[in-house]
């Protein structure tokens, strides 16, 4: 019986991994903590699967863990970040407007702090409404709502994206 359920899952991974690590990256900002989230979330999923699978909702279960591990990764141990401005050297060759949109956003999404990062992610990047945003925080809709005014707030202010804006 538990070859069905090993199946069921891995065909549940294989088709939520994208968008999972989209929402890990969201949160992060960074494309390898985003993996690592991503891996940690379905290790957790796999071995509740069982009980997971019968509820009928494992997406937002698995948006749960994903939240709760990337606020773990900061609890554990102190991660040493250096957030810049500029990416990494990489293969040189035209700049691609989607790329440099994606990047300015990115680079705003982490001038925020954990909390209105999170609520602007779940709430615009995966389009959940204010009160699952709310449940997925463990807080109320009005925290939701006074978070993504200030941070909304705040990515109006930022240079880059009303650099963005105004091409």
């Amino acid at each position: 019986m538990r070859d069905g359920l090993d199946e069921e899952f891995r065909e549940f991974m294989h088709g939520h991994w994208p968008g999972v690590v989209r929402l890990a990256y969201g949160l992060t900002g960074d494309l390898g903590h985003a993996e690592d989230v991503a891996q940690a979330a379905f290790t957790k999923a796999y071995t509740s699967w069982p009980r997971i699978s019968r509820a009928g909702n494992p997406d937002a279960y698995v948006r749960q863990i994903v939240i709760n591990e990337n606020t773990n990764r900061f609890r554990k141990r102190r991660v040493a970040e250096q957030l810049t401005d500029l990416l990494p050297e990489g293969d040189s060759g035209d700049a691609v407007r989607d790329i440099d949109d994606r990047t300015a956003l990115m680079s705003a999404l982490r001038k925020l702090g954990p909390r209105q990062r999170a609520v602007v992610v779940l709430r615009y990047w995966l389009d959940l409404s204010e009160a699952e945003t709310a449940a997925l925080l463990s807080c109320s809709v009005g925290t939701v709502k006074s978070q993504a005014s200030r941070a909304l707030a705040a990515l109006r202010d930022y240079g880059q994206l009303a650099d963005e804006e105004a091409r």
